[in-house]
């Protein structure tokens, strides 16, 4: 059996590695197809140029980390985990100090290996054409600042989940699920106040024109105006964005500086009419909700094998670690949760197509419209991605389908 679930593991690997580095590719091919005519103009010539230029170099830098971190994953298979799990129950005989080392020492060596690769994709290329505007210190702080956030709250997580392993067995899914759940809810509310203001400063919209437009289309949806707010993105990218956070009194919308700057008023309200379209749509809650119900399943499953000794048989190891069974289960799970993950993209496309049109309805669908373009460009965007690419890892529909959506509710 042990035999059959390792063949499994390295099944799963490869095959996941090779779709996914086909589908890459695919997508990379798809770009050079003529533009549809409902995108002519989003790129200028000189825009255009920059954008292939950009995708090609990122596909490649892409392919090259893929294949790496594959081997990487390969080496772990065939021994690491093994390895740095003896060595974490040689140092201690606490089932959660070994679960906190382990799971310490993979992240910290994922992340000081993927380093190098960052710091070239962000102040090379990123830099390049244009988007990088952060400074070598805000990098580093934003990568200390992660590390701590990561050791707080995912240390916290699985010190807990492994405590109620520990005095409950397989019967600990459903508290760890209660405990998770009430994290994953405590997060969405509180996200924006706690942990955004550890790397960008976030202002209440200030008075004038814009704010008046928005406004008016405040009143119009029944959105209070003072949960519009304002962050410096410009202070790392020039990329442009807007997202809503949080639900009841923590709700928030949250609009790019470098959105401001670049986008008319007009076309600022057509955004925040697509976010306040989020809201009134129970968006947010309802992913929410998709979100704990996963998380229960996924804590069922693996209580259910956690404790088989074939599982840890499978990477040859004689112990029942915690933290290597889940790193197995994880493995074998993975043709359920890439299933899973499309529908959760379709979900979120249908989402967005929901808001598109509830934007149409109450602002300017030509400035809706015109400001997808322009963001498209802004950010140099896919015109034409592949239809398998887009199926399996779009969250957001392609530009000429909101578009054509957008003018077909104006007609």
């Amino acid at each position: 059996m042990a035999d059959i679930l390792f063949i499994c593991i390295l099944v799963f690997v490869i095959a996941g590695f090779l779709a996914g580095q086909v589908i890459s590719f695919l997508n990379h091919r798809s770009r050079k197809k003529p533009v549809p005519p409902l995108l002519e103009g989003v790129y200028s010539p000189d825009r255009y140029q920059q954008y292939i230029g950009y995708k090609s170099e990122s596909f490649r830098f892409g392919m090259l980390i893929s294949w790496l971190s594959f081997f990487v994953t390969l080496a772990m298979l065939l021994g690491g985990f093994v390895m740095i799990d003896d060595f974490v129950r040689s140092v201690f005989v606490s089932p959660i100090l070994q679960s906190l080392l382990f799971f310490g020492i993979i992240g910290l060596a994922a992340d000081l290996l993927s380093t190098p690769f960052d710091l070239y994709d962000t102040f090379v290329i990123e830099q390049k054409y244009g988007f990088n505007k952060a400074t070598p210190l805000i990098y580093i702080t934003d990568k200390l600042k992660s590390w701590l956030l990561a050791a707080i709250i995912g240390g916290g997580l699985i010190s807990l989940i492994v405590w109620l392993y520990t005095i409950l067995g397989q019967s600990f899914w459903w508290l760890a699920w209660i405990s998770v759940s009430a994290f994953t809810i405590f997060f969405s509310l509180f996200y924006s106040t706690l942990i955004v203001p550890l790397f960008n400063k976030q202002t209440p919209l200030e008075a004038g024109d814009l704010r008046t437009k928005l406004n008016d289309l405040a009143v119009r949806t029944g959105f209070n105006l003072t949960d519009i707010f304002i962050i410096d993105g410009s202070k790392r990218s020039t990329r442009a964005n807007a997202y809503f956070s949080g639900f009841g009194a923590k709700r928030r919308i949250v609009l790019y500086d470098t959105l401001i700057q670049n986008q008319t008023p007009d076309q600022i309200t057509a955004v925040l009419a697509h976010e306040i379209g989020h809201y009134r749509k129970r968006h947010t809650i309802k992913t929410l909700v998709l979100s704990i119900v996963q998380t229960g399943i996924i804590l069922f499953l693996f209580s259910v094998v956690v404790g088989n000794p074939d599982i840890y048989l499978a990477l040859g190891s004689t112990g029942r670690s915690f933290h290597l069974g889940l790193i197995i289960f994880m493995i074998l799970y993975s043709p359920v949760s890439s299933i899973t993950s499309v529908l959760i993209n379709y979900l979120s496309r249908s989402y967005e197509f929901q808001a598109d049109r509830f934007a149409a309805e109450n602002a300017d669908p030509m400035a809706m419209a015109s400001s997808l373009r322009l963001l498209t460009s802004d950010n140099l965007s896919d015109l034409t991605p592949h239809p398998w690419y887009v199926f399996l890892n779009y969250s957001h529909p392609p530009l000429d389908q909101r578009l054509d959506r957008i003018l077909n509710d104006k007609a």
